[in-house]
């Protein structure tokens, strides 16, 4: 059980705060590079209760800062970006990229000290179409981790973002929750509707999969199985990667790479963040056979957006959403045409999350024996904010980002008698891995 007092500990990620202080520690994935022109207008961007804006200069530099100007606080998204910088429209100050203050034409030459003054701007950097910020207090930045995603050439890499109105724990904790995906998305089809060689056949056969959970240099994994018959064992692998990574078992484990990132943007707000590896996305791709007696899975990812806005918290949001009940199709629950009455995966997950409002009563909730990650993971995280507080221990991954080389997520059948960790490093070892593929062709 998550106490009031630890659930306030992990929900909590403003400044100061022990879980905002360890995401602190991080690179933070903020906005697609797309969304910055040279010269642009200023975006706004909310990172951990932070108000910041983002804008990309003449050079094609991206500077992230808090919005106010440090003269008199106007906002500096009123600015106009020229010339290598950012200018406050109230007094003319004007600022590069590093915060740094390079002209001041309302004071006087002779009483001139822009070299004095400095806007509270944090480190950015562009990887994978993405731009990444570091917020923390140390004056050099750490290595980025080492997603296997973020080990290719930023070409092969997608990405996307979607806004979810909740707290970040709630929404990553759907990520690695297993034994939902046989009621949530696939509570509507029956084993005799899924042939054989269908991916989610055991996963509507038994739909309480036992469990195996361990913390992980990286995090935590859980190793969810099931009997598959005919001497076999069906397997799903998904991680928790510190500070809000996981890994679904969406694809098939010898091929799929990805990393889902859950972003606060404050303690009520989430930024969803999908990173995939364009060549390994083939087992999503793959035609499937068709279930039998018309039943259908719900569409994965045709996510429509509302149009974006100059708001903090205005950027990738849904059309469906909790003025409009997620679009929830009342007559496709009650006729099972789909489980829930949503058709779309990701809007499912979004709906269920967001409805438990903007953050979870844990008091409320009575877990069970499928939510040892749930547990497992709160834990990790409780612990590591808590060293990274008491001891100064950076968490994990932080300064050794090597560690989330080895997560991979996936799906597969196994006639191997032997235990689950075995089974996962010799699955690890015959697994497409684009960095080493890099490294040969190189």
């Amino acid at each position: 059980m998550t106490t009031a007092a630890e659930g306030a500990e992990l929900t909590r990620v403003g400044p100061g705060t022990p879980m905002g202080e360890l995401m602190r520690q991080y690179w933070i994935p903020a906005a697609l590079s797309s969304e910055l022109k040279r010269d642009g207008a200023p975006v706004r961007l909310m990172l951990l209760g932070e108000k910041l804006l983002a804008f990309r200069d003449s050079a094609g530099r991206v500077g992230v800062m808090d919005h106010r100007c440090p003269h008199r606080c106007a906002s500096l998204f009123l600015g106009r970006n020229e010339d290598g910088g950012l200018r406050c429209v109230y007094h003319g100050w004007k600022f590069d990229v590093s915060g740094n203050c390079i002209d001041m034409p309302s004071v006087p030459a002779q009483q001139d000290f822009k070299a004095k003054v400095k806007a509270k701007a944090y480190k950015a950097a562009e990887r994978a179409g993405v731009v990444w910020v570091y917020m923390g207090a140390a004056a050099e930045a750490p290595p980025f981790p080492e997603l296997e995603t973020l080990l290719v050439p930023d070409e092969e890499v997608g990405a996307s973002f979607i806004l979810r109105s909740c707290n970040y724990l709630q929404a990553l904790e759907g990520d690695i929750d297993t034994s939902h995906f046989g009621f949530l998305h696939a509570g509507h089809v029956e084993p005799d509707d899924v042939p054989e060689d269908h991916p989610i056949r055991h996963t509507v056969t038994i739909r309480a999969p036992e469990y195996h959970v361990s913390d992980t240099p990286w995090g935590t994994t859980y190793a969810a199985f099931r009997d598959a018959g005919k001497g076999q064992t069906y397997w799903r692998f998904a991680n928790f990667l510190f500070p809000f990574w996981t890994q679904q078992p969406q694809g098939e484990f010898g091929e799929h790479v990805h990393a889902r990132a859950w972003v606060p943007l404050d303690d009520d707000h989430t930024m969803f963040v999908y990173l995939w590896w364009k060549k390994g996305s083939a087992s999503l791709a793959r035609p499937r056979p068709p279930l039998r007696g018309g039943k259908k899975m719900a569409h994965g990812a045709d996510n429509a957006y509302l149009p974006n806005t100059t708001d903090w918290l205005g950027r990738w949001r849904l059309v469906a959403n909790e003025a409009n009940d997620w679009r929830i199709d009342r007559d496709a629950q009650s006729d099972g045409v789909f489980y829930s009455g949503i058709d779309n995966i990701h809007l499912q997950d979004q709906a269920v999350t967001e409805s438990m409002g903007p953050i979870t009563d844990h008091d409320f909730e009575h877990l069970a024996p499928s939510d040892q990650m749930i547990t497992r993971t709160r834990r990790r995280l409780l612990l590591a904010a808590r060293a990274l507080r008491d001891e100064k221990v950076p968490p994990p991954g932080a300064a050794d980002p090597s560690v989330f080389r080895a997560a991979r997520s996936g799906y597969f059948l196994s006639e191997q008698n032997i235990g689950w960790r075995e089974i996962y490093a010799r699955r690890l070892a015959e697994a497409v891995r684009p960095a080493e593929e890099r490294r040969a062709a190189d």
